[in-house]
């Protein structure tokens, strides 16, 4: 069902039309939802089952047709050995510029012991083949998507969570998930303990990493090399309550973020977007979500060819959002206080 929330409309600018991808589903609980764009129009994944983490929880998928969404069917789930099953975690979805439609999750007990799948459609995701295992040490992208270099290459925004602690690294693959390279880890999951990167192109060709922390900020990463080398980790200061994040560079240049804008841990409200001219200072654009006590998270961002902005989010662990903004209406104002919600 497509639908405008005439409060938002009333009080912001730039939201076409939201709408949830499913009103009922054959599970309980869903989460991790990502979204591309095929030359068939938009498709859409998430992971969905009894609750997160539980063997029954498998990756669901969505096409949009004309102005709704198909009905969700599972495309993949943690089966092996015939008669065991593990849970799937966080697809993530990409439509390189020539090739087929890739489907990343992941497969184990735990983030700490789960290993990267990948699938790929020719279809626009409406058959798909046999889940493939990466290589050892290989995850894939951990939730946010890839960006496709110039070479072609897809560089692939990754992080571990394990006795070390929560470690960011990159991975490359030249062609479409057979062969990789890594980068290693990047922080000492000590001093900034973060995971799940998001990548943005800047105006320069170097390239910026933003994503989650353990310190109540998000963090920022260099590259001046394509992916091949990073810098010092930092955080930012904008407040990041361990949640994940995403970003896309814009058509223009810009860059928008999509973030909860707190610094309470574990807090996911409200859920906002952030545009930025270079990476460096960010303006509120938009409030999605603004609700106490309830849970807007784990956004996925693209631009589709038209110059609007998709954006699907976790809303309440229920069921999975998708929010239009077009990024030329966005009104863009100062970021307030993390103790305030920005307006």
């Amino acid at each position: 069902m497509l639908f405008v929330t005439m409060q938002n409309a009333l009080a912001q600018h730039g939201l076409v039309s939201e709408e949830f991808i499913f009103e009922s589903a054959p599970f309980d609980s869903c989460h991790a939802s990502t979204i591309a764009e095929t030359k068939q129009g938009l498709v859409a994944a998430w992971f969905g089952g009894s609750h997160e983490g539980m063997p029954d929880v498998g990756i669901w998928f969505s096409r949009r047709e004309g102005n709704s969404w198909t009905v969700p069917v599972e495309v993949a789930d943690g089966v092996y050995d015939t008669t065991k099953r593990l849970p799937c975690w966080n697809p993530v979805l990409f439509q390189p510029k020539d090739g087929p439609l890739l489907l990343f999750y992941k497969v184990g007990l735990s983030p700490s012991g789960w290993w990267g799948m990948l699938k790929s459609s020719t279809d626009a995701g409406k058959t798909w083949s046999a889940g493939r295992r990466l290589p050892d040490k290989i995850l894939g992208p951990i939730k946010d998507k890839p960006i496709q270099l110039a070479d072609g290459t897809l560089l692939c925004p990754s992080s571990a969570e394990g006795k070390d602690g929560w470690r960011v690294h990159f991975e490359c693959t030249f062609d479409f998930g057979l062969t990789w390279e890594t980068t290693g880890p990047l922080n000492d999951g000590i001093k900034i303990s973060a995971i799940q990167p998001s990548i943005l192109t800047l105006k320069d060709g170097n390239l910026l990493a933003l994503g989650r922390t353990r310190q109540k900020r998000i963090f920022e990463i260099h590259s001046t090399n394509a992916g091949k080398t990073w810098s010092e980790m930092k955080l930012t200061d904008l407040p990041n309550p361990n949640s994940g994040t995403d970003a896309v560079t814009l058509k223009d240049g810009r860059h928008l973020l999509v973030y909860n804008h707190t610094s309470i841990d574990g807090c996911r409200t409200p859920l906002n977007v952030a545009i930025s001219p270079d990476g460096k200072d960010w303006k509120s654009a938009y409030v999605l979500e603004d609700r106490s006590g309830a849970e807007f998270s784990y956004p996925a961002v693209i631009q589709s060819e038209d110059g609007l902005v998709h954006v699907t989010y976790t809303w309440e662990r229920r069921r999975i959002k998708h929010a239009v903004l077009d990024p030329q209406k966005l009104e863009l104002k100062p970021i307030g206080n993390p103790a305030d919600p920005i307006k």
